[in-house]
């Protein structure tokens, strides 16, 4: 306790480069000194004097205390990184993982490229060109309803374009098509964007993996995030039909002999020049209301030209140009300046199509139509001239397009129309339309027989009530 009070006393003059003894003084443990202290005082027997040391003892005790702390070193705070989450970590793995499974040894190797193919089919025998899937995912398993997207994937993969697991989601490759056309539909300037490798001889490899009647005419380097369909400005589509479908409706609508004279034809050329413009077309669709924005669509031409010989009989190609067309609007457009033209409607009918009212309109034979070109004048003009992209004009493949039309498309057409008669049959059914009145006089006229119907039964049964009565 004498050591302890003389360090005490000169506690706060010395440096703390004290002596070890002293600094091992003032590290006392506190409940030790606590210990002393109350066992003192929880004697009774103790003097005046004895009380008055140890109220000195305890003063001295906190004195030690307070020098104590004040010579305690600061405590510093270590600030660690959290440590990962291990469900970020898993994902991360997980994700590593996903892509070096599917990226092969190839893929690694020659990375895949965004191109434009340009396609030219014949329709017949195929539902449309767009894979029978949903969000991407094809069923080439189902061989009852191939599509002309299932031909060419399998042809992709045949060829090393694409991984074999891009076949089955078609979203891994950014496929993309340009229109997509219905059952029956051909096509000589269809074009699908695509991720694939830029192998050699790649559209030899690809065509030799597809039938005859689909062939793959060019290719081109495009932007990586272009896309066929948004980029699209506008599409051609053309529609071979007998011209004996302008014939009059009292005529032999099966004569193979009929020529086309120049005043019908002048006629339907006028007939198809109101439709250039945008016009509101949800009677020549379906699921679409009078007050849908997209049924609004912009048409730039439509004509008919010259007709021609095939086979003994003459045909005629309708050209049509518009920003975009909805399903079966174009066999609709064309089917209903047929019905004009024989003598089934009246002019104002077109017009009157354009309205709210619900109109039949008749939906002409799909047979003919082909998806001609699709044009890229915005992509063209942004994107064609920097040096690094080409524009998507195919003038160096229109002699293979004419060749492939020749060779597959209208002698398709003429053929099949030859043997199944679809123009002809199709017309028979023209006279079944009622062009003059509208789905609200259809229905009004409904209700007016469902009511005469209900007051005849009534009177019946009246009348029968009474001759009961009266015998």
């Amino acid at each position: 306790l004498v050591h302890l009070h003389r360090v005490t006393e000169r506690g706060s003059s010395e440096s703390s480069a004290g002596s070890v003894a002293d600094q091992d003084m003032l590290r006392v443990p506190q409940l030790l000194l606590l210990h002393v202290l109350n066992s003192q005082r929880c004697n009774p027997a103790r003097t005046v004097k004895g009380c008055c040391q140890f109220e000195g003892l305890r003063g001295l005790l906190v004195k030690c205390r307070m020098m104590a702390e004040e010579q305690k070193p600061p405590q510093i705070t270590v600030l660690k990184r959290a440590p990962d989450s291990p469900v970020g970590e898993n994902e991360q793995q997980v994700k590593k993982l996903k892509t070096d499974e599917d990226q092969t040894a190839d893929e690694k190797r020659f990375p895949k490229r965004k191109v434009v193919l340009l396609m030219a089919y014949s329709g017949k025998g195929y539902y449309g060109m767009q894979a029978s899937c949903e969000r991407g995912l094809r069923n080439p398993g189902n061989s009852q309803f191939k599509t002309i997207e299932d031909e060419l994937v399998t042809a992709l993969i045949k060829a090393g374009c694409i991984p074999e697991n891009h076949g089955e989601d078609m979203k891994k490759m950014s496929f993309q098509r340009c229109a997509r056309t219905d059952k029956g539909v051909s096509a000589a300037g269809q074009v699908v964007s695509l991720k694939v490798w830029l192998i050699e001889d790649i559209l030899e490899k690809i065509n030799t993996h597809l039938p005859p009647q689909i062939r793959v005419l060019g290719y081109k380097r495009v932007t990586g995030g272009f896309n066929s369909k948004n980029n699209c400005d506008a599409r051609t589509y053309s529609y071979m039909l007998p011209t004996v479908a302008f014939s009059p409706k009292d005529s032999d609508q099966e004569d193979t002999s009929f020529r086309l004279d120049t005043e019908t034809l002048q006629k339907v050329n006028r007939l198809f020049t109101l439709y250039k413009g945008t016009h509101n077309f949800h009677n020549f669709t379906s699921q679409k209301g009078p007050r849908d924005p997209s049924a609004k669509r912009y048409i730039t031409h439509m004509s008919c030209g010259e007709p021609f010989i095939r086979q003994g009989a003459e045909f005629a190609v309708i050209t049509v140009r518009g920003q975009s067309f909805m399903m079966h609007q174009i066999r609709k457009m064309i089917g209903l300046v047929i019905a004009v033209v024989k003598g089934y409607a009246g002019e104002d009918i077109i017009e009157r199509s354009w309205g709210e009212d619900k109109v039949d309109v008749p939906k002409a034979p799909g047979l003919g139509l082909v998806l001609e070109r699709v044009h890229f004048d915005r992509y063209n003009k942004r994107f064609g001239g920097d040096g690094l992209h080409e524009t998507l004009e195919w003038t160096q493949e229109e002699e293979a397009i004419a060749a492939f039309k020749e060779a597959h498309i209208y002698p398709s057409i003429v053929e099949t129309e030859g043997q199944e008669k679809s123009m002809v049959s199709w017309m028979a059914t023209l006279p079944i339309h009622d062009f003059e009145a509208t789905e609200t006089g259809k229905q009004e006229r409904k209700v007016s027989r469902r009511v005469d119907f209900y007051c005849l039964t009534f009177f019946l049964y009246r009348f029968r009530l009474k001759e009961k009565m009266s015998t």
